[in-house]
């Protein structure tokens, strides 16, 4: 048996065998969990059993603690006394108890496990509870049963779009104000802006319950609750609810790839024992972020998490995922201080093979719950058929974000004169691909806006943006900032894939970083929240960058940019021009920080009359209206053969023309 994987690159043909691994790992796990004819979408159904579940005349909770010698029931609704709370064992590790009467447990009741292993009593929040919450004296986190009324979907079903053009964002930092965003907040004050922007995909971060705020929501402790910072089960669902009414499509920012560590408010050692969920030693330890590491090999691990997609999934009507730590999943050494140079580097016994498979496995459920739904993977390593469909010989993911591309655009600011930018460096970083393999192109995304870092804005304005933003003031360095950041934001989104994402508020350059509330900042939101009001004043320019932003996505959404390959028709380094044709569109840039040329020769596909209908010099996005958009160029072929026009393009700016029918 062959794979297209190999059709689509050839150079794989030596690591075939480490393909046939790959997919003789996959059905065999397969066949191990469901037999030949079933179904993943059965097999995930740990939400269903364990956990809290009002039935007649009371509730039923079960557990799975294996190591456990036995397990009890507490709360506040028996003054926590939990000795007359004994559950009982059913096999396989599992314990369960009825709690008499519908009423005894109640929304809002706290309550915990006791687990006995040994002499050791160890208190641990239930591993399926759909709510948790920190106490604001104790600071201790406790789980609590969730009974509000079953929320009426006014949109029932939703298709998204196939063009992603994905906004991530963070409810908490989300307003304006210094302190926690909610879900009500955002779905009545940020879904607009979102919508009006024409993004039509929201990416949410830090949505899984996390008790360091400041982690970003990537240090999970209660896999099954959303979080409570924000609000109430329900209130998320409204939000996702109003999402789809408005035709905006909600992916969660899963994290699958790590644990927190905490043993009280996570799942570490729930049972007493480190291997319940993760490696022993050293292989369950994360080196670089003090988290714990699945077993990927456990099928009660599987379980838990094929699980936990199909009800993020089913109880909140998410779309899809964006896979957090993809490489740290499936390479033993997490790919960290890894140059991915060759083939050679993917398939090796450094390849967590068994976390692949998860990744497989993860891909068939997610398109059995839903057909439509979307995945990306976060893999900055690149590893070959990511982003194929299993059947192929991949791993099953839509998409993987190009990682590389704000990599690129943060080391040409930092570290080189404009006048030494690489055109051709810039033009292979943005088309680069895995044959046949989708990607999310984005110039900056919550990364490069941590404390430590800078967004491109203000890596390019610097300290300008506090005193120069003024649209009375005229300075070179917000000039040349506002200009590179469009022309960035255009090549990357009409160039850099087959799809876009872009972090909150960067749309307008917002300044600074994000830093959340910790002890070194005496514990201010000062730096955790989204200052829109910069781009409503009138008197600022942040506005017209926003404009920009949302002329851009306009642009790209009407031509289905993203529906054919980029076509390259010219590139100068020396004049530091790119030329691009992709989608009937063709793009011209002009990097150069000082030269403007005045009959410039750009090449297009075919002779014949074309017009200017974009332009990054537009005044409504600050510029000076140096191109013509009424001005209708004749194409015609010159000594090279090729088809040219010769129009004005003018320095640190951008066009883009159509041809005329």
């Amino acid at each position: 048996m062959t794979y297209k994987i190999f059709e689509h690159d050839p150079g794989l043909l030596p690591y075939k065998n480490d393909i046939f691994l790959r997919m003789d790992n996959y059905a065999r796990k397969k066949d191990e969990l469901v037999g030949r004819d079933g179904k993943l979408y059965d097999f995930a159904n740990g939400h269903e059993y364990f956990g809290f579940h009002k039935v007649a005349g009371g509730w039923i909770y079960r557990e799975w603690a294996p190591a456990a010698d036995e397990v009890y029931l507490t709360g506040d609704f028996v003054d926590w006394r939990w000795l007359d709370r004994l559950m009982t064992p059913i096999g396989n590790g599992v314990f369960e108890i009825f709690i008499e009467g519908e009423n005894t447990l109640y929304n809002g009741c706290h309550v915990s496990a006791i687990i006995r292993r040994g002499e050791k009593l160890l208190q641990r929040i239930p591993l399926y509870i759909r709510r948790v919450e920190q106490d604001p004296v104790t600071f201790s986190w406790c789980g609590v049963i969730v009974d509000e009324p079953e929320y009426q979907w006014k949109k029932k079903s939703f298709t998204p779009k196939k063009d992603l053009f994905i906004y991530e964002c963070h409810i908490g930092m989300a307003q304006e104000k210094e302190g926690l965003g909610t879900y009500t907040e955002f779905k009545d004050n940020i879904l607009p802006k979102i919508k009006d922007l024409g993004y039509n995909t929201i990416q949410i971060m830090a949505i899984m319950e996390h008790p360091y705020y400041g982690s970003f929501g990537y240090q999970v402790s209660s896999f099954f609750a959303a979080s409570s910072k924000f609000g109430t089960p329900n209130e998320l669902k409204e939000l996702i609810d109003a999402a789809h009414s408005m035709g905006i499509a909600v992916l969660l920012d899963v994290v699958h790839s790590h644990a927190v560590k905490n043993t009280a408010e996570g799942i570490n050692e729930f049972d007493g024992t480190t291997y319940q969920f993760f490696h022993e030693g050293s292989r369950g330890d994360h080196p670089a972020w003090g988290t714990k590491l699945f077993n990927y090999n456990k099928n009660e691990v599987i379980h838990f998490l094929l699980s936990n997609l199909r009800f993020w999934m089913e109880e909140y009507h998410f779309d899809g995922f964006r896979f957090d730590g993809v490489t740290s999943m499936i390479y033993h050494d997490h790919g960290l201080g890894v140059a991915f140079t060759d083939y050679s580097k993917y398939f090796s016994m450094n390849t967590e093979t068994e976390a692949i498979t998860y990744l497989q496995l993860a891909n068939e459920l997610i398109r059995e719950v839903n057909p439509k739904a979307i995945t990306i993977a976060e893999d900055m390593s690149a590893m070959p058929g990511m982003c194929l469909p299993i059947e192929e010989g991949g791993i099953g993911f839509d998409y993987r974000l190009a990682m590389g591309s704000p990599d690129m655009w943060i080391k040409l600011i930092k570290d080189y004169p404009d006048e030494y930018w690489d055109m051709w460096k810039i033009w292979c970083e943005l088309t680069g691909r895995r044959p046949a393999e989708k990607y999310i192109g984005y110039a900056e995304s919550h990364d490069q806006a941590l404390v430590g870092d800078k967004t491109i804005m203000f890596r390019l304005c610097d300290s300008k943006m506090y005193t120069d933003m003024s649209k009375s003031s005229n300075d070179p360095v917000i000039d040349r900032g506002m200009a590179l950041h469009k022309m960035i934001r255009m090549v990357t989104m009409t160039l850099g894939g087959e799809g876009y994402l872009n972090f909150m508020g960067n749309e307008f350059g917002h300044p600074e970083w994000i830093d959340f509330p910790r002890e070194g900042n005496g514990w201010s939101y000062f730096y955790c929240r989204r200052q829109w009001h910069l781009a409503d004043d009138d008197n600022l320019k942040y506005g017209y960058l926003r404009e920009f932003d949302k002329a851009i996505v306009g642009l790209s959404k009407e031509n289905k940019v993203f529906k054919r390959k980029p076509k390259v028709l010219f590139i100068g380094n020396d004049d530091k021009v790119i030329n691009y044709e992709r989608s009937g569109l063709v793009f011209a840039y002009n990097f150069h920080p000082t030269n403007s040329y005045e009959g410039y020769y750009i090449t297009v596909p075919s002779v014949g009359k074309y017009r200017v209908i974009f332009s990054t010099d537009d005044s409504a996005f600050g510029g000076y209206d140096r191109i013509s958009k009424d001005y209708i160029y004749t194409a015609e072929k010159q000594a090279d053969k090729k088809a040219k026009i010769r129009i004005y393009l003018p320095a640190r700016t951008a066009v883009c023309l159509v041809k005329l029918k």
